[in-house]
């Protein structure tokens, strides 16, 4: 049975997970994949934050504050009546964010990031020092995924692209599994480690 998780999380919360438990998540999260965390490092992290790109600042240090970051590029359309819909909603390739993410989980206090492929050491590391877990969502799954998807309550920084932009939306029972825990247990890590010593004995094989 799935963990119901619903944002914002508690630290607690996320110390209890471990991994290969399943989450249903709710509540509203943002999405943020390359550019958006590119963004993130050069204006809020590396140096002290432009006066233009403030109140994008202060909306995301309260918005992610315990909240999940979903690395996703989703298809959107604009309905009759103005609002936004998300048509397509799956996971991007997380490793793109490793130079990133962990000091997106520091100065944020994000409590999970979803994706799908894993992460590094480096994230790893920040997840047991800050409370955050990783959670795998299901890749090829993006249109099932979006039905998931309740409201898209805004969008910002759009001029970085529609994939790119950091979409606020809230989410119903979206399922995940962890792969990625606070206690410095990685599943990608395990099957990894698990695969190299298969080739090895295949390849030791007369």
């Amino acid at each position: 049975m799935a963990t119901k998780l619903t944002v914002p999380i508690s630290e607690e919360q996320i110390r209890a997970l471990k991994v290969g438990d399943q989450v249903s998540l709710s509540g509203v999260v943002f999405t943020g994949r390359d550019a958006a965390h590119k963004y993130m490092i050069e204006n809020f992290i590396d140096g002290a934050c432009p006066d233009s790109e403030k109140a994008t600042y202060d909306l995301l240090k309260k918005g992610l504050a315990n909240s999940v970051i979903y690395h996703c590029g989703p298809v959107v359309r604009t309905r009759d009546d103005g609002k936004y819909e998300f048509v397509a909603a799956g996971p991007t390739t997380s490793i793109r964010e490793e130079p990133y993410q962990g000091a997106v989980i520091s100065h944020f206090g994000l409590r999970a990031v979803i994706g799908k492929g894993g992460m590094g050491d480096k994230t790893l590391a920040a997840c047991k020092e800050h409370g955050a877990v990783y959670l795998h969502a299901i890749g090829g799954a993006a249109t099932l995924i979006a039905e998931s998807v309740k409201e898209v309550l805004s969008v910002h920084k759009l001029d970085l692209g529609v994939p790119e932009a950091f979409w606020e939306i809230r989410v119903e029972d979206f399922l995940c599994v962890v792969t990625m825990d606070s206690h410095g247990d990685s599943l990608h890590d395990r099957i990894r480690a698990q695969s190299e010593a298969k080739l090895r004995d295949i390849l030791a094989s007369p």
